[in-house]
């Protein structure tokens, strides 16, 4: 068989690449298979996105998950990296076996509201207590999709579902949660607002410890009628932004182009710097006790408050407090990992 190459169209542009030669295409997945206009699918673009503008090679990063709509989304982005799909609820601790073998690996893991608040919730919280280094994302639409919509723990009180029924249940706030277990890096975003979102995922890449980004991800089937405080017209009206944010990679120069007081600038464990510019007031996300105000204060309100919500880049993870060498266990020797007899038997005469 004889095969023709195929010309390119006169005129036409090469697709752009990164730093590395990647196009945007080569940190893409298999096509979707949820609902058109479904929020997970605006999230996965934005990962898309994230990781190509950080010249991230993908076969570096380790996608995981549980059980869900959410965990599904895996699928569709970085098809060539690394990938572990766990049971419900389950997927943290997959996360701390993987970083556990290899260190250098980037975990990013998916989960959804009904696999982290309800069924994953003990693990979610031992995961930050360990702050083993993942990048936790919640796709958090208040109900459970694969199921037929019945209400999560995250529902609010008050939201109703597709059919009327109000939800009577008090809602869990996995932000003010992850606030209070010690959580190093918590945001919370929205699907709608990539430019937003981008910003964090970046920021929470180079984070050196557990980082969750909670983004209220409308379901377009189930949740996202007039009642719901999950929906898409609900979050624009009650969105309230703390700050713009920008990022700025290592690898970039860093230029002032606020004035003095108007902009906040957190420095990363890489060196890159997530810039944080007042709106209306000023807000510190270095302060652990007004994050927690602020997120009491919104429930009050009834508002949705975006933005990077606490971050603490001088506690300890699970790497260094666990002394975890720096050569990928998984690669390490029989002989090195593998305690001689004498060893043993040492052990066993301190246990007599």
């Amino acid at each position: 068989m004889v095969q023709t190459q195929e010309k390119s169209s006169p005129g036409k542009k090469p697709p752009q690449t990164n730093k590395i030669g990647l196009t945007l295409a080569d940190y893409k997945g298999s096509p979707s298979t949820l609902c058109d206009g479904c929020g997970h699918d605006a999230i996965t673009s934005q990962i898309i996105k994230s990781f190509w503008e950080l010249s991230i090679e993908p076969h570096q990063v380790v996608k995981l998950s549980g059980i869900g709509c959410s965990s599904k989304t895996p699928a569709y982005f970085l098809g060539k990296s690394h990938g572990f799909n766990s049971v419900h609820g389950r997927m943290p601790s997959i996360a701390t076996g993987a970083h556990m073998a290899n260190q250098k690996l980037i975990l990013l893991g998916v989960s959804g509201d009904g696999d982290s608040a309800s069924i994953g919730l003990g693990q979610f919280g031992h995961m930050i207590r360990r702050n083993v280094p993942v990048i936790y994302i919640i796709e958090n639409n208040g109900v459970y999709g694969l199921t037929k919509g019945q209400f999560s723990a995250t529902a609010d009180v008050g939201s109703k579902a597709k059919d009327g029924t109000p939800n009577k249940l008090t809602g869990i706030d996995l932000c003010g949660l992850a606030i209070e277990l010690g959580c190093g890096f918590v945001a919370r975003s929205f699907a709608g607002d990539p430019k937003q979102l981008v910003s964090l995922l970046k920021a929470a890449i180079s984070h050196r410890g557990t980082a969750i980004i909670d983004v209220i991800s409308p379901c377009v089937t189930f949740n996202n009628h007039e009642g719901s405080t999950k929906s898409y017209k609900y979050a624009k009206q009650v969105d309230v932004p703390l700050h713009e944010l920008g990022f700025i990679p290592f690898y970039e120069q860093i230029t002032v182009d606020y004035e003095e007081g108007q902009a906040r600038d957190v420095e990363m464990h890489d060196g890159s710097v997530l810039r944080l510019k007042k709106l209306d007031g000023d807000y510190d996300p270095t302060d652990r006790f007004a994050a927690d105000h602020a997120i009491h204060q919104s429930h009050r309100d009834g508002t949705m408050i975006t933005g990077l919500l606490y971050i603490d880049r001088d506690l300890p993870n699970f790497t260094s407090v666990k002394e975890i060498v720096d050569e990928p266990l998984a690669s390490l020797p029989e002989k090195v990992i593998r305690p001689p007899k004498s060893a043993l038997d040492e052990v066993m005469k301190e246990l007599m």
